[in-house]
């Protein structure tokens, strides 16, 4: 490729055909700042005005072609579109458009499912779960791990996961019902049914990466913690478990933390004791001692860690919880998820309604795109919980404000 030297740039640089715009045009760098007249009524001094200047400026200078300004800034693109100026937020970073598009990770089934297959699909039983093998148009819209569920008056209940694809057939597979205090995960049992696909996948061995998204008090970080604990604590199928979130401040930031890692983290973690607290007093027959005892026992199985030092780590064996996803960019769900080791299961948690930087939307969040890419994979899960738990109170907040 031939040296271009700076003197080049200012006639421009020639853009290839691999891009989404049409073949043929230039990237030009604006240096000269110094002779463009800020539109009326904006101030002096400040650099979203300085480029609106530009914008301006460049569109008296190229009438004949179209000059837009693109930016994630959604305050400086409403000021553009105030003062006539085209603006527009980056289209390649999105997952989706809308984020009603995302997938839910859960199908109702057809009312009329066991009079269309109840004669032809072979099933049997394994392991103490029912498997049916069905075949028909629905088998393209179906996805591996994707819970399936049949709630139609007169009709038999269903409520099963995909568990395999295979050319023009599935098999679906019944699920343990968690709802049954029997079932109990660390005394925590399903409240309804998209809680009971969520714990059917953190439960399971064979799912190495899980997300949960759904509004504030559906019950993800409990569960997961709860799930966590219990095999860690019970089955030793992990070390330890991780907690980690992105340290986004719904307010003003109060300033630094005093303390090592995890004392600095320990305020961003209040969502976390709340939990251990509600999982710690579902142990009624232990006593105050034996409580206490617990809890002890409980939290030198978890560490916290910063997302600012995760570069270069390696998890093995452990069980790692990544709260408030939402707020994470594509790069940084990245390098998180391949962190994991041998033996590690990752957790995304979050609600896409509750993004706290104002650089990231539901269509260009890292939860999303992980949720996305993921769909489908053998051993990876994702469940839209709809239903909050926490109280009526909270359930009616999220409904109305």
């Amino acid at each position: 490729m031939p040296k271009r030297d700076a003197s080049g740039m200012s006639d421009g640089l020639p853009l290839s055909a691999t891009g989404h715009r049409e073949a043929g045009g230039k990237l030009f760098f604006q240096t000269n700042l110094v002779n463009v007249s800020l539109p009326a009524g904006l101030p002096q001094g400040k650099a979203d005005n300085q480029i609106l200047g530009v914008v301006q400026a460049l569109r008296e200078q190229q009438p004949g072609r179209e000059v837009v300004l693109v930016s994630k800034d959604i305050n400086m693109r409403i000021k553009a579109r105030a003062l006539g100026l085209p603006a527009e937020d980056y289209f390649n970073d999105k997952t989706l458009d809308d984020g009603d598009l995302l997938y839910t990770g859960v199908l109702p089934l057809p009312a009329d499912f066991w009079e269309r297959h109840g004669k032809t699909m072979e099933s049997w039983q394994q392991g103490g779960f029912t498997y049916y093998r069905i075949s028909g148009p629905m088998v393209p819209a179906l996805m591996v791990n994707q819970f399936v569920y049949l709630e139609a008056p007169g009709a038999a209940p269903l409520y099963a996961k995909v568990h395999e694809i295979t050319g023009k057939t599935a098999v679906l597979r019944t699920l343990r019902e968690y709802t049954h205090t029997k079932n109990a995960v660390w005394g925590v049992t399903a409240r309804n049914r998209e809680q009971n696909f969520a714990l059917n996948l953190l439960m399971d061995p064979e799912c190495d990466f899980i997300t949960l998204t759904g509004t504030a008090g559906t019950g993800k970080t409990l569960m997961t913690l709860a799930a966590g604990l219990s095999q860690v604590m019970d089955d030793r199928r992990y070390s330890e478990i991780i907690v980690t979130r992105v340290t986004v401040p719904v307010g003003e930031d109060i300033g630094f933390l005093p303390g090592t890692e995890e004392e600095k983290m320990g305020p961003w973690m209040g969502a976390l004791d709340d939990n251990l607290e509600v999982l710690s007093r579902s142990d009624g027959g232990a006593g105050e001692w034996g409580r206490a005892a617990t809890n002890d026992l409980v939290r030198s199985k978890i560490k916290i860690k910063s997302l600012n030092f995760m570069r270069g780590r390696t998890f093995l064996n452990k069980f790692v919880i990544i709260d408030e996803a939402q707020n994470l960019t594509p790069k940084q769900m990245k390098t998180l998820i391949t962190r994991a080791g041998p033996g590690t299961k990752i957790v995304c948690l979050g609600n896409l309604a509750q993004i706290d930087t104002p650089y990231l939307t539901e269509g260009s969040s890292g939860l999303t795109y992980a949720v996305d890419r993921f769909k489908g994979w053998p051993h990876s899960g994702h469940v839209t919980l709809a239903r909050g738990e926490r109280s009526r109170l909270a359930d009616f907040a999220s409904e109305v404000l």
